[in-house]
């Protein structure tokens, strides 16, 4: 019997083998698909991702330093940069495959496979054909295995998908640039500087449509995208998933599995990387009861900024005033930045 099945081979699920190596557990990942998978991801790792990176050994992965958090409506904008070290903008492909080499390097043993139906008993948990004392699902947005245990929840509100594209051009700016589109349908354009001569930029919105058709929403910032767009359009969605806890018996949910409010903020992949190392530490202290409580404690700052600014910015008139309010208030916008890095 293996001490930890890791369902999900993606950047959560490869952070949390990584830990649980490095801790003395044996680990076996299960994942369908050919490392890298590039899945829509606006690529922004915040500055404690940074750290959480390189504290499971990547320190060297290419990207374009980010300095911090700027948002744009029309000729008005508001930026913080960020005071605990720099971001990074960096590829989907180059972190999955980053995270899958250090995985290899740590003894981890990856399987392909999918996993079906999840068995437990006292002391092991059965899934894809394999034992194991411990499970971690990291299997995504609508993870089966979360559905399996009956810990999704419903969400009656409006639901919001990300569409993302790439440039071929040289980065106007370092920050990670926001756009606020004044229609609470249309969303926000989340700009990201991934190298010396590639942006992408992600749509996040309530409304139907195609990528250019939503992109077309914000005019001031088409003329900026003059480089060849590169790949093809990748969406995500619904983001919103609610659900009823983080663990049922031996199984532990992390990353987008474990709930996800929404892309704005773009916490997304430093949320993941946090939940990982608490997941394993709850594990190897045999107290997997601690890690609700030790999720919530992680991802509350996040949540209740991420949901404030969705309530506001989901109404014409709200997402007229985020950025000139925070333009007026400085302070206050920096330290909201300052709460998510």
């Amino acid at each position: 019997m293996i001490d930890l099945l890791v369902v999900g081979g993606g950047p959560a699920g490869l952070a949390t083998a990584v830990h649980a190596a490095l801790a003395g557990l044996e680990t076996v990942v299960i994942e369908p698909r050919t490392t890298p998978v590039d899945k829509a991801c606006g690529e922004g790792v915040m500055p404690s991702g940074v750290r959480a990176l390189s504290a499971l050994g990547l320190d060297l992965l290419p990207g374009h330093p980010l300095r911090g958090i700027r948002y744009v409506h029309g000729t008005h904008r508001a930026e913080a940069p960020f005071d605990d070290g720099p971001g990074l903008g960096v590829r989907r492909t180059e972190l999955h495959a980053a995270l899958a080499r250090r995985a290899a390097e740590a003894g981890v043993r990856t399987v392909t496979g999918r996993v079906g139906e999840v068995e437990q008993s006292a002391d092991s948990v059965t899934a894809g054909g394999l034992r194991a004392r411990w499970l971690v699902a990291a299997d995504g947005l609508r993870s089966p295995v979360r559905h399996r245990l009956g810990l999704d929840l419903p969400d009656r509100r409006p639901r919001r998908y990300g569409q993302r594209r790439h440039y071929r051009m040289k980065p106007w700016t370092d920050f990670v640039e926001v756009h606020w589109s004044s229609s609470g349908r249309a969303g926000e354009a989340y700009v990201t500087p991934l190298a010396d001569d590639l942006v992408g930029v992600a749509v996040l919105t309530t409304a139907k449509g195609g990528y250019d058709d939503h992109l077309a929403g914000f005019p001031r910032l088409l003329p900026l995208l003059d480089g060849e767009p590169v790949g093809a359009v990748r969406g995500a969605g619904p983001l919103r998933q609610r659900v009823r806890r983080r663990s049922a018996g031996r199984v532990l949910l992390v990353g987008d599995a474990a709930g996800y409010v929404d892309a704005l903020t773009g916490e997304g992949i430093a949320l993941a990387l946090a939940s990982a190392e608490a997941a394993v530490r709850c594990l190897r202290a045999g107290r997997p009861q601690e890690y609700e409580r030790r999720w919530r404690a992680l991802s509350r700052r996040h949540r209740l900024l991420t949901e404030g600014l969705l309530r506001v910015g989901g109404h014409a008139t709200g997402a007229r005033l985020i950025v000139p309010a925070a333009a007026r208030m400085p302070a206050v916008f920096a330290a909201a930045v300052r709460a998510l890095q």
